[in-house]
């Protein structure tokens, strides 16, 4: 078949990576936007666009061709305005310089565990008196302008001090708690809030705000709920609630891909977890 001689002669090198390339970028994006708010905006433009060409080409609607077809422009324009957090998100992880380096900057394994150790069973404590919390743990994008919003610290991570911290009425709990490198840089920090809707029933402002600094970046964010006493975990965009500590230990050793998650300090052992 000529057409398929044809097709084969002009395949090369330099074809096939062009195409490896451009199915990267498309896979890179899809997976950036992935449960975000940009993949039911990625579809509704699909479907007005579909919709127009539909109704311009059955019925001949010459006006409504023309706006499709000179379309192109005004998208370009919009996209960085309508995908604004996505496309800060995508070009923060292209800064990113990879997993190795933030375990380093943070200490080793060893630092982690005792870290995420002293998180969980600050959390248990909260969670067993229903004292709400926030606490964040910077990894590869800097909050540094978050941090600078609150009251600098500079604490080593213990679930006294962070109990402490968040007991009712004290003037920083209502904030939120930056860990960085192992220790806490920051507390009563402001934390952009997400537009997601959440039931009002189920989250409050901390979790909207640990969803938020989780779209915004990507910390973790760690939530105590003040009414019921759940936690519940934010990271890339996403919420995972009703956590036990035990639980909380091992999704934080899944995130920061520690070799060795079930390796804990055998001092300070956890409380029991609560029934959440």
């Amino acid at each position: 078949m000529p057409q398929i001689d044809w097709v084969l002669s002009r395949i090369n090198l330099g074809t096939l990576l062009d195409l490896a390339a451009v199915t990267l970028i498309f896979y890179w994006l899809l997976a950036v936007v992935q449960g975000t708010r940009a993949v039911q905006l990625v579809r509704g433009i699909i479907i007005l666009w579909l919709a127009s060409a539909l109704l311009s080409t059955l019925f001949q609607l010459s006006t409504l061709t023309w706006l499709i077809r000179n379309s192109g422009l005004a998208l370009l324009v919009s996209i960085p305005i309508i995908f604004q957090p996505e496309l800060r998100r995508a070009l923060e992880q292209l800064g990113r310089t990879g997993t190795w380096l933030n375990r380093g900057l943070l200490g080793g394994q060893r630092a982690l565990e005792v870290m995420i150790d002293e998180v969980a069973g600050a959390c248990s404590i909260l969670s067993r008196q229903k004292h709400g919390a926030l606490i964040v743990i910077e990894r590869q994008t800097g909050l540094q302008d978050y941090a600078d919003k609150g009251v600098a610290l500079d604490a080593e991570v213990s679930r006294q001090l962070l109990s402490n911290i968040f007991y009712p009425n004290t003037p920083l709990h209502d904030g939120a708690v930056i860990i960085r490198n192992g220790r806490i840089v920051a507390a009563g920090t402001v934390l952009p809030l997400s537009d997601n809707v959440l039931s009002p029933s189920q989250y409050g402002t901390r979790h909207r705000a640990a969803l938020g600094i989780s779209e915004y970046s990507d910390a973790i964010a760690v939530v105590v709920s003040e009414e019921r006493g759940t936690i519940s975990l934010a990271a890339n965009g996403r919420l995972v609630s009703n956590l036990t500590p035990d639980r909380l230990r091992r999704v934080l050793a899944e995130l920061f891909r520690l070799k060795t998650a079930g390796s804990w300090p055998a001092t300070n052992s956890d409380p029991s977890p609560t029934g959440d």
